[in-house]
């Protein structure tokens, strides 16, 4: 396994790899993916592998333009072609019924497919040289912290993929946003790098995803416990008394924290939710790497991107 950087020449080999039944990590504007032919069921398969995901957790399709991305859904409702319209490329992540040509290892069997067309300049050029869509969730072990960068990917798959892409640090940091419809009513399924109240103001209110009851779920990275760093994790208020110590790291919203900690990360110094985002998931691999065994987790604001901030942040709490 190479590490490249992310260029003309790379992209080609990358390419190649996609093309052959290869699997590529490589960088989005959200988070890194681990990529294989979409079309290609025993080259997805080996995403799971490389992940140890399960089988009933499905994938993503990446497309490199709407126009092309469209051809992967039976239907499109009107509500989603506002927002293909609007948001692609982008952080959402749009689930509709799926086209025949769709393998069932991308979906898990579901006759729905999520698809995305991202916006970062490597990964849509990849896709284009490829010539196919990318099946591709985030390039880390399943329910572990999501890459931002190419050291993350090193790290958790090792030797696993046959390329990683090296693009730097990823600029939103977080997954994408991802909508379904239901009785032509959009219906939000996860928060993400696109904020609700920005997808509402074209698409209309957006519905709670439906308890279904269900082991398998309707969308990637919608398990009660994902997104979870090697250490205990423990949801507080800022500023809330916690024990303190040299087993005990402190993820921090904008302000350093009272007593003395193992290690310290704060998000955003200025309180800004966006750079809270890109700096989520670097600040908790940090605290990780610092061998603490409990990190205290300090609650966002739940608006705009804080939504998605706390929704990665509940789930690795679990």
């Amino acid at each position: 396994m190479a590490v490249v950087k992310a260029g003309k020449t790379s992209i080609k080999k990358a390419a190649a790899l996609i093309r052959s039944g290869g699997v590529v990590a490589f960088p989005t504007e959200t988070v890194y993916g681990l990529g294989a032919d979409g079309f290609n069921p025993e080259a997805c398969a080996r995403i799971f592998e490389i992940k140890g995901r399960p089988r009933f957790d499905p994938l993503i399709m990446h497309e490199c333009s709407a126009a092309r991305a469209r051809r992967l859904f039976s239907r499109i409702p009107a509500g989603a072609e506002k927002l293909m319209k609007k948001f692609w490329p982008g952080p959402l992540t749009i689930v509709l019924p799926k086209s025949r040509a769709v393998p069932d290892i991308v979906t898990a069997g579901l006759k729905t497919v999520a698809v995305r067309v991202p916006s970062g300049r490597w990964a849509r050029a990849l896709i284009k040289a490829a010539g196919t869509p990318i099946a591709a969730p985030s390039a880390n072990r399943f329910g572990s912290l999501s890459p931002t960068s190419a050291a993350h990917v090193k790290k958790q798959l090792g030797a696993g993929p046959d390329l990683i892409l090296d693009g730097g640090k990823t600029r939103i940091g977080v997954e994408s946003a991802i909508v379904t419809f239901t009785g032509g009513r959009p219906v939000l399924l996860r928060h993400g790098g696109l904020p609700l109240e920005e997808i509402e103001r074209t698409a209309g209110p957006l519905a709670p995803a439906p308890r279904t009851g269900r082991r398998s779920p309707m969308a990637p990275g919608c398990l009660k416990s994902h997104y979870a760093p090697g250490a205990r994790l423990k949801l507080i208020k800022p500023g809330q008394p916690v024990s303190s110590g040299a087993s005990c790291g402190y993820l921090a919203f904008s302000k350093e924290p009272a007593g003395r900690f193992a290690a310290v990360r704060v998000l955003s110094r200025r309180g800004n939710l966006r750079e809270a985002a890109a700096k989520l998931f670097g600040a908790l691999h940090a605290l990780e790497n610092s061998g603490v065994r409990t990190i205290y987790a300090e609650r966002v604001p739940a608006r705009g991107l804080g939504r998605a901030i706390m929704d990665r942040l509940k789930r690795a709490a679990v």
